[in-house]
């Protein structure tokens, strides 16, 4: 724009030296005239650089007569329009460019779900008193850490960090591991941990330092180990007291027979024990189904609005071994549907171990995962029936189409 501009005040200066040469007595001189022409005037059909002549679309010459003041007036004025012309084009391309520009869009952050709540008996918590409030109130905690522990070998580490094995337990209560501590949480009872294989731990007047350094005492010796936040969320508390009396649960509390001898007491702590580690290994196996749920969620919605369901045979029978094996789990290789054999012969035992599984709703809870197992069931089996009309359905199409190209063979050797 600005070599042109040059070129035009150039010409300008050229014509009006060569004007005042003249001698001939015309006042007035034959040039040819600028005359601007408006942007919207242009023809779309042309090129955007030349007009229908051939010339530039901002300028067109026509035959006029100027004299010299004049023309370099008009000069100067087509000078200031042009370069207002090239403004505005070049504000319409700016707009036109910016409005097209690909502006990213900023990621939304979905609000984080809301934590279920435990499974576990969180109402017996609650309703209890503070432990700092009542003195003789002592805190008995469950966890769930893993599947399976290996009971020898985290043996001889507990052993080896300063913790004692108290061995007095009769040898049909094989599957666990009882230790004793001197880190106790207050001075009126001794420290106990139950270690059972299955994969729970529980306290008894434990002191909060001495529960982590058993927890990572605990992590070596883990098969299948479950998440720490699930852990901690998914865990079993309830307070007892030594009283007067037989043992019992009382209101959410666990009373503790002040005479018996310390093999008595520890059977019965190992009652309660039990129970709660079952609590808290059903809790798990509850948080597991509901993952399993939401991973087949869209199963139903799918087939309720009359999508097809994008599912291989593998990731259907993947899903039906993730629902067998938390099956077996539950029914097969846990004591959730009968009293162990353990109580069989001890009866004051069992009652102690009945009470506190009918206090944590073990046996309700135990049902309704059961009806959910079914549930799951039936859709896994009506996604494996349905893959196997797909591929009963392939076959066929197959057949007929190779006896009908055995047709189309006989046809053409027959007619040819």
């Amino acid at each position: 724009m600005t070599v042109r501009l040059l070129r035009i005040l150039e010409l300008s200066a050229h014509l009006m030296k060569r004007t005042s040469c003249l001698r001939s007595s015309l006042r007035t001189v034959p040039l040819l005239g600028i005359r601007p022409y408006s942007n919207f005037q242009r023809n779309a059909l042309c090129c955007p650089w030349k007009g229908q002549d051939g010339r530039s679309p901002d300028y067109r010459l026509v035959p006029q007569s100027l004299n010299p003041k004049a023309f370099v007036q008009m000069l100067h004025w087509q000078s200031l329009n042009y370069v207002q012309c090239a403004n505005v084009r070049k504000l319409f391309y700016s707009t036109v460019t910016s409005s097209n520009k690909m502006i990213p869009k900023q990621k939304v952050l979905s609000p984080k779900r809301p934590l279920k709540g435990p499974r576990t008996k969180q109402p017996s918590r609650t309703n209890q008193p503070a432990l700092a409030d009542v003195e003789d109130l002592m805190k008995c905690t469950a966890f769930a850490t893993a599947d399976e522990y290996h009971l020898e070998n985290l043996c001889h580490d507990l052993m080896s960090s300063g913790y004692n094995e108290i061995t007095d337990l009769p040898r049909d209560a094989s599957n666990v591991l009882v230790i004793g501590t001197d880190m106790l949480a207050k001075p009126n009872d001794y420290g106990l941990i139950f270690l059972f294989r299955e994969g729970s731990v529980v306290f008894w007047n434990v002191e909060d330092k001495a529960v982590k350094r058993v927890m990572q005492i605990l992590e070596p010796h883990e098969i299948q180990p479950y998440e720490i936040a699930l852990v901690h969320w998914e865990n079993e508390e309830i307070n007892y007291r030594i009283a007067e009396g037989h043992s019992k649960l009382h209101r959410g509390q666990i009373l503790l027979n002040s005479d018996l001898e310390l093999d008595e007491s520890i059977l019965e702590k190992f009652a309660f024990s039990n129970a709660l580690s079952l609590s808290v290994k059903l809790a798990i196996w509850e948080v597991s189904l509901d993952n399993f749920v939401e991973s087949i969620q869209f199963i139903p919605e799918m087939l309720k609005s009359g999508k097809q369901v994008k599912l291989t045979r593998s990731e259907v029978m993947q899903k039906i071994g993730e629902l067998f094996a938390l099956r077996h789990r539950i029914n097969l290789s846990s004591d959730l549907l009968m009293t162990p054999d353990f109580y069989w012969d001890r009866e004051n035992l069992e009652q102690l171990y009945d009470k506190t599984c009918q206090f944590l709703n073990i046996n309700r809870r135990v049902k309704v995962i059961n009806e959910k197992l079914q549930h799951c069931t039936e859709l896994t089996d009506l996604m494996r029936n349905h893959l196997s009309e797909k591929h009963g359905l392939r076959l066929e199409w197959m057949i007929v189409i190779l006896i009908s190209i055995e047709v189309l063979f006989e046809l053409a050797r027959v007619i040819f």
